[in-house]
């Protein structure tokens, strides 16, 4: 899986390059955020600006990670959703769950 990762002050921006995230990579990004955990880095925002599909293991991955963030006092957030995944998380509700901001400089400064 093609991921960017930069530490932004207290935050960790999380860039997926892929144009997909479902069952085949999204196993590798849910890696990806449980490591950063694992080093104390609990606030992340994941730029979904390059993605044009996700599926129910790719949703799944984005919900663990909020989950696992939620435990360790942290966030996660979301940020450049294209309009097909913005569809899926309105149908899926998730999008009341997650905090989504049009860019990722918006999601940062949220913190």
């Amino acid at each position: 899986m093609n991921i960017n990762i930069e530490e932004k002050a207290a935050t960790v921006l999380i860039e997926i390059k892929e144009e997909r995230l479902d069952a085949h990579n999204s196993s590798e990004l849910k890696t990806q955020i449980l490591a950063l955990f694992d080093e104390g880095k609990n606030n992340l925002v994941i730029d979904l600006q390059d993605v044009r599909f996700v599926d129910s293991s790719g949703l799944g991955s984005l919900v663990s990670g909020f989950k696992n963030a939620s435990a360790r006092n942290g966030n996660l957030k979301l940020c450049g959703l294209q309009p097909q995944v913005k569809s899926m998380f309105d149908l899926t509700r998730l999008h009341r769950v997650f905090e989504i901001f049009p860019g990722a400089e918006e999601a940062l400064a949220s913190f």
